[in-house]
């Protein structure tokens, strides 16, 4: 089925998916449509074994100007109807834990302002990849509300409870450099480079061992929640099922044979 608001684009014969926000008159705002669009988009590159790994990002200026607030507005009465609280229930906590648990590296390229949910969306991949001219900002306290798909979840760890307090407070732009200095995205890369030196991070990701990736994930998400004991038991759990797959085997001959690993993502 065809997307309206999504194109997608496989690249390094079919390893790579990038799945792009596309509504660039808009800045890429955030509607019902293209949530329900990118969860099924995400879903689908999940399900398909022959890829291995899964990057987000944004048609034209933008990578994403947050919430369609007039459409969000337009489904009835706030306090009878509950419209903002359903609307989350329905279109933005199923997206984010699709993304939370892919089995797949996710990675976002950030070309642009990332705004709100937008930023959110941004952060909620294992890492992001940033343009020099783009910025962040969880701009939700400037019309009266608090970050929602995940962002009170993910800020205090990702930046601390002061620093995810002020710019939650405040609602400042982070510029790539700043962000890049607090830990919120990995590398910037100038406006003219940013497209194909990303592309060389998301192509040596296709190359990695994926499942390895998708176990690591796991890991991390459970530490969350889990005390040194039970971490313990679980990276033992999950180091078992790695060393299960074919790809440890090829790693482990590589590393004796002297040579680089060729894996297969199984």
């Amino acid at each position: 089925m065809p997307y309206k608001y999504i194109e997608t684009e496989h690249l390094n014969e079919g390893k790579l998916v990038m799945l792009y926000l596309n509504d660039p008159e808009t800045f890429n705002s955030l509607n019902a449509e293209m949530l329900k669009e990118l969860r099924r988009a995400v879903g689908d590159a999940n399900r398909d074994e022959s890829i291995r790994c899964i990057a987000l990002s944004g048609r034209g200026r933008a990578f994403c100007s947050g919430q369609n607030l007039k459409e969000a507005l337009g489904f009835g009465d706030i306090v009878k109807d509950r419209t903002v609280q359903r609307f989350i229930i329905d279109y933005y906590n199923p997206l984010v834990k699709e993304i939370i648990g892919s089995k797949k590296p996710v990675v976002s390229l950030i070309n642009g302002p990332a705004v709100g949910a937008g930023a959110i969306l941004a952060l909620l991949s294992d890492f992001s990849l940033a343009s020099s001219s783009s910025y962040l900002s969880f701009a939700f306290v400037n019309i009266g509300l608090i970050p929602d798909t995940g962002g009170t979840y993910i800020l205090p760890k990702l930046l601390g409870s002061q620093r995810a307090s002020y710019y939650s407070f405040t609602g400042k732009k982070i510029p790539a450099a700043k962000a890049l200095e607090m830990g919120l995205v990995v590398e910037v890369y100038s406006d003219e480079t940013f497209q194909s030196e990303s592309m060389d991070v998301l192509f040596d990701l296709c190359q990695q061992p994926t499942k390895a990736i998708g176990l690591t994930k796991k890991a991390f998400n459970e530490s969350y929640d889990n005390t040194l004991k039970e971490q313990l038991d679980i990276e033992g759990i999950l180091q078992q099922s790695a060393a299960e797959t074919m790809d440890f085997s090829e790693g482990v001959s590589a590393f004796l044979e002297k040579r680089k690993p060729v894996y297969k993502g199984n």
